[in-house]
């Protein structure tokens, strides 16, 4: 099941990293389409714009907010939408070498759960280091995932946590 190409606007200065797209996104062709899912919630609490807008919309005003949204893996075998049913040998990076390389304004990194920043480290080993000592206004954090999966977090207290990382 191949992932989406990323929604990126002309500056981005935000780079919000899933691990791979789940059944509900994958059906929809959309981002973060689980009705259940926080991350289009929280992204218009942060960057003010109304929930309920249609999916292009909301991609444009992120774009105009200059965040950049993409996943990890570029392909994978999972059963399912749960991270942890991921095979591991599946698992097919997205080139962020290259990426970085061409959007050199990002500074922010967030990873959409543990998973998303776990497989990106295991598969672009020094890569956050290496962008770090490129560009000293570079920061990195993983928040607690959107997904409904990860329930134990309140939606505002997920919401707190994107805050502090992208701010």
């Amino acid at each position: 099941m191949p992932a989406f190409a990323p929604i990126i606007g002309n500056k981005p200065t935000v780079l919000v990293l899933g691990s791979m797209p789940g059944q509900a996104s994958l059906y929809h062709q959309e981002y973060y389409a689980h009705t259940r899912n926080s991350f289009w919630w929280i992204m218009s609490e942060l960057y003010e714009f109304d929930f309920n807008i249609g999916y292009e919309a909301r991609c444009s005003a992120l774009k105009a907010a200059g965040v950049s949204v993409w996943d990890v893996l570029h392909d994978c075998a999972r059963p399912g939408s749960l991270d942890s049913a991921i095979v591991r040998d599946s698992e097919r990076v997205n080139d962020f070498e290259l990426f970085f390389r061409s959007h050199t304004s990002i500074n922010r990194l967030i990873f959409n759960g543990a998973a998303a920043h776990t497989i990106f480290k295991r598969h672009h080993k020094g890569l956050l280091e290496r962008l770090a000592k490129q560009n000293s206004n570079f920061k990195w954090a993983c928040c607690p995932s959107t997904s409904p999966a990860h329930a134990s977090v309140s939606k505002y207290d997920k919401l707190a946590a994107w805050r502090t990382a992208i701010y």
